[in-house]
């Protein structure tokens, strides 16, 4: 699905559902953007490559349907027995495949495996039963077999004796793998025609009848195939994960560093890097580099529970995982994983930039009631993966590792010295800086990342940095700018320590790209940018009108507290105050609107101000400034002339001349006179 993919799957007695990995709404993805594909219990759920409005979900014990995500149909397309056949034995949650080879060939397997050319309108058997085909009421229960007149309910479980996995090598078409619940790995190269069966019993390295989570044919090699099994069942939690080179004739294990007693559910291979594995496992999610001899368990949000399910999104690399009881979780693109190596881990590292998407986020009704609930969007516009070696630390922090180890050794910590503790105390923390660049070169915004040690992201959220001006006491952050328009871009690391730069990586290249076009044909990109730039002086020069005459205010209150200190007459340098104050006021109110009209809320004519915020609603959205936009900035810009001029009176000469009276009555100093001169 475009422009963000679905993602599809089953829950106990709530049946399969399906939603967004992100939507292009400010509130996230709601309750609400989730969908039903199917009823009963939910299991595994299966896409046609190519066709988003085709998917495949079941009910327990292999309940196959086709769903039409236009019409919202079920079609029944569960494999039935022959004239004459017995019943199929179809396990609690089958396994559906499509076949790699053609988007419209689907596998499912009972006891034995089905093949469908026509999205199951028809099937076809290609193997005989492929388990041990045992009678489970005579199989040993607690030890031993049980009377007949023991309690028996199997009416809802699982049966036995059934395929559980199923994969088809994407290289070889017809090479086929099926997994049993009871210890069987069939294998055939002829698109079913025969099957070679391997015990596990013949495979030194696992129990001979656990069970078979998951079987996956390698991306790269025709002769490579993983397999995932378990013997939980049989009191033993230990992790079984296999590999073979030879199409099964001969096993290794690759489970590697895999804590003890971590079931492994499922594995998924990188569609880049042959190396790197992901493993859904009991207590989290891992992965390895080294085709697992080294397993690396992911956090950073994914909780400590068991996944049972994991695949990937080739189209957005990212790795998408179901948790059993819990919900769906999306690690976004993790192609930085396919570059780790020790000799990038040796220093700090930019990852190279994954395109963002230009695009207005919508406003929808969020709230409804005990139902709300939203996750979190992947982070707007642009993010950045990067490695530091070592935290940057402050002086302070460093002098407080050092202490810490003094503390463990049980030995003395001596005083830093005042001229240390002066310095910790007037350093600025250091700084990880991503800046910015269009295809010219020129810098866009700059942005702070965390200064930690390990692998971290930031995002920059597609905005040029604020040029509306920069009063005393704050800190500009970047943030507020107008959307950058779509095009070429570059960012590149730095850290900023002591006052000084150091670049820490070379650039790496992005695109902003549009995430579909409107109805209507917007304004050119250029034009947009033409408006940007002089939007951008009207609020500099808005907020510098504004701020001068909010300190001439200021300074009026001040100058009434002063002259009231004046030992001698100050009749004429009171009227000369009062009459100022009066024309700030006027002006004030011609800048921002009448304060008595809006205690009441009644309107007041077009100010300067409003003009503005006309023009910055005008670039809130990828259409674009409209003439009618542009026309109500430049009426704004000529109220704004002649306010200015009227204040620059008030501020050249009248307020000074209001000073110098009042220096020479002999009234006390006031903030923004500057130094006192020598006595």
């Amino acid at each position: 699905s475009e422009p963000f993919y679905m993602v599809y799957g089953g829950t106990q007695d709530n049946g399969s559902h399906g939603g967004p990995s992100q939507t292009d709404n400010e509130h996230g993805i709601r309750n609400a953007d989730w969908f039903k594909t199917l009823g009963a219990d939910g299991h595994q759920s299966a896409t046609e490559p190519g066709n988003p409005n085709i998917m495949y979900a079941e009910t327990q014990q292999g309940g196959l349907h086709r769903i039409d995500r236009i019409t919202g149909e079920q079609v029944y397309i569960q494999p039935q027995a022959g004239e004459g056949e017995s019943y199929e034995r179809y396990n609690w949650d089958a396994p559906i495949l499509v076949s790699p080879h053609d988007p419209t060939r689907l596998y499912f397997a009972s006891q034995r495996v089905w093949r469908s050319d026509n999205r199951g309108d028809s099937w076809d058997a290609i193997s005989g039963d492929l388990t041990r085909n045992q009678e489970r009421i005579d199989l040993p229960i607690m030890g031993k077999k049980q009377s007949w007149d023991n309690p028996w309910d199997v009416n809802a479980m699982s049966n036995y004796n059934t395929i559980t996995s199923l994969a088809e090598s994407p290289l070889k078409e017809g090479l086929i793998y099926a997994g049993t619940d009871d210890g069987i790995i069939q294998i055939t190269e002829d698109g079913g025609q025969s099957w070679r069966k391997i015990e596990l019993s013949s495979i030194p390295l696992v129990p001979d009848m656990a069970f078979i989570n998951d079987v996956r044919a390698d991306l790269y090699d025709a002769y490579t195939v993983y397999v995932a099994l378990d013997n939980h069942k049989y009191g033993d939690f230990k992790p079984y994960l296999i590999k073979s080179t030879d199409r099964g004739r001969n096993w290794v294990s690759i489970a590697g560093d895999m804590p003890d007693r971590t079931l492994i559910w499922r594995i998924v291979q990188d569609h880049e890097e042959s190396d790197l594995l992901f493993a859904a496992t009991e207590f989290g999610i891992y992965f390895t580099i080294d085709g697992g001899s080294k397993w690396i368990k992911l956090k950073g949000g994914v909780p400590t529970i068991s996944f049972r399910d994991i695949t990937i999104q080739r189209r957005e690399n990212d790795l998408v995982a179901a948790s059993f009881g819990r919900g769906f979780y999306i690690l976004d693109d993790y192609t930085p994983l396919r570059q780790v190596s020790e000799e990038l881990l040796a220093g700090a590292h930019l990852f190279e930039v994954k395109d963002a998407w230009w695009y207005d986020r919508r406003s929808i009704v969020s709230s409804q009631g005990s139902s709300n609930y939203a996750a979190d969007n992947p982070p707007f516009g642009a993010t950045f993966t990067y490695y530091l070696p070592d935290s940057l630390k402050s002086l302070s922090a460093m002098r407080k590792e050092r202490e810490k180890e003094l503390a463990k050794q049980d030995a003395d910590i001596d005083f830093p010295g005042w001229d240390v503790l002066e310095a910790e105390q007037s350093q600025e923390e250091p700084q990880i800086w991503f800046t910015i660049t269009d295809e010219d070169g020129q810098v866009v915004n700059r942005v702070e990342g965390k200064a930690s040690k390990g692998i971290n992201r930031v995002s920059w959220n597609l905005n040029h940095a604020s040029k509306s001006g920069i009063k005393l006491q704050e800190r500009s952050s970047g943030d507020g700018g107008f959307m950058v328009t779509p095009g070429n871009y570059s960012v590149s690391m730095s850290q900023v320590v002591d006052g000084v730069i150091t670049p820490l990586s070379e650039p790496q290249s992005f695109e902003v790209k549009p995430l579909r076009e409107g109805a209507l044909p917007g304004a050119s990109y250029g034009d947009i940018i033409a408006f940007r730039k002089d939007l951008e002086l009207f609020q500099q020069d808005i907020t510098a009108t504004s701020t001068v005459l909010d300190k001439s205010l200021d300074m009026i209150k001040a100058m009434q507290t002063a002259v009231q200190s004046v030992d001698g007459p100050v009749d004429e340098i009171i009227s000369k105050i009062h009459k100022v104050r009066a024309d700030l006021f006027a002006l004030e109110s011609q800048m921002s609107g009448s304060e008595t009209k809006d205690e009441i809320g009644e309107r007041t004519d077009p100010t300067p101000r409003n003009r503005m915020n006309v023009g910055i609603r005008g670039m809130r959205t990828t259409y674009g400034p409209t003439p009618m936009h542009k026309a109500t900035v430049e009426i704004g810009k000529k109220q704004l002339t002649i306010l200015k001029e009227n204040l620059s009176k008030i501020t050249n000469e009248d307020l000074p001349a209001i000073e110098r009276a009042l220096q020479k009555a002999g009234a006390p100093w006031i903030e923004g006179q500057g130094l006192i001169s020598n006595f």
